[in-house]
């Protein structure tokens, strides 16, 4: 790690939990992010600053200004850009020792294999049950580590699994996914996608900056409107 690097994340080093040793494997490591909008992007931009050596984006969607209440890194002038064109500018703004790779389409069962195999954690950052299935199967058949959120109005959650059989979501043979629904149908607040993505954040550093990250499957729960927080350890 060089000067500049000790100096970025100083405050980072200073945590105990991370120190040296930790932000050296933080930027040696990758995460996927699937999606770009309230969760995606502040996950993205988190990571970025953490120091993440590489992060890949994806996102096949524009910039409109229904999303502008809790997609807090995109603008107004923005609108009609593509959302994972203006978050690389933004991630790459803020840090610019991170590599940001832009996948520019939807992730689906077709590519995810591909998309997937050379990252160490995934992010599910979309806001329909169908990709977060699908997501966490992909996961499964790689043995890859990941992090599922979702929140609707006050409300949200917060899946990580890894060598697990637990599953977030369970889906219907009809297609239809139980659980959160997206949130033009229910609608959402700002400050509970910046919470959510800040949980995934979290849970993706914590991960990564272990040697031998150790299996885990847990679920967190949270209320705003309550102020309830809840927290399940699934192992």
């Amino acid at each position: 790690m060089d000067k500049e690097s000790r100096i970025r994340y100083s405050r980072q080093i200073a945590v105990e939990a991370i120190g040296v040793e930790g932000q050296e494997l933080l930027m040696s490591r990758s995460v996927f992010v699937v999606g770009c909008g309230a969760l995606g992007s502040m996950v993205a931009m988190q990571l970025a600053g953490a120091g993440v050596g590489r992060i890949g984006i994806a996102d096949f969607d524009t910039i409109d200004i229904s999303n502008l209440h809790r997609q807090f890194f995109f603008k107004t002038s923005e609108s009609g850009m593509r959302k994972s064109g203006v978050l690389k500018e933004r991630m790459t703004g803020l840090n610019s020792e991170v590599d940001v790779v832009v996948v520019d389409c939807l992730i689906n069962e077709r590519n995810a294999p591909q998309v997937f195999k050379d990252y160490d954690f995934i992010i599910d950052a979309t806001d329909n049950p169908v990709s977060k299935a699908m997501i966490e199967k992909e996961c499964h058949k790689q043995g890859k580590p990941y992090c599922i959120g979702g929140v609707e109005g006050f409300h949200g959650q917060v899946f990580t699994g890894y060598r697990s059989e637990i599953l977030f979501l369970e889906l219907s043979d009809g297609g239809e996914g139980q659980g959160i629904m997206p949130c033009e149908i229910g609608g959402v607040m700002g400050p509970s996608a910046a919470i959510c993505a800040s949980l995934q954040a979290s849970e993706a550093v914590k991960f990564l900056k272990e040697k031998n990250p150790e299996p885990l499957a847990n679920l967190l729960t949270f209320d705003l409107l309550n102020n309830d927080f809840r927290h399940y350890d699934l192992l």
